[in-house]
């Protein structure tokens, strides 16, 4: 790609817009499925977790890497927390409440760090 900076700039966004799907999927399909109970199956479905992490996680770590964006705390914290946090409501939830809680706090701290990465870059929304 001839221009990097437009490379990291669509990995950011990209990351941040997987994030945003993220939490969709946590809070507004449940909501959605009580209206038309086909989506149900979406919002318990085990194998959308595991595609949004599997997503997530070579994307933000693309995204940094080429950005530099691994070498600030104030990105990397956030981003290796959002990380943790989605991997633990995958993997590591006991219940319903435990995962949402974990998977909702990861994409949030997620989107912070790629939108913490952008501004550190220079970009505007």
């Amino acid at each position: 790609m001839a221009n990097p900076s437009a490379f990291i700039r669509i990995l950011d966004a990209s990351a941040v817009g997987l994030s945003g799907l993220c939490l969709a999927h946590c809070l507004a399909l449940p909501v959605v499925a009580a209206f038309l109970p086909v989506l149900g199956a979406w919002a318990e479905a085990e194998w959308m977790h595991l595609a949004f992490l599997a997503a997530a996680v070579p994307i933000s770590a693309l995204a940094l890497v080429r950005s530099g964006g691994w070498r600030s705390p104030s990105v990397l914290g956030p981003a290796l927390a959002g990380i943790g946090l989605l991997a633990s409501g995958v993997f590591l939830a006991q219940s319903e409440g435990a995962e949402l809680a974990m998977t909702v706090a990861g994409g949030l701290a997620l989107a912070t760090a790629h939108s913490l990465n952008w501004r550190r870059l220079g970009h505007r929304h």
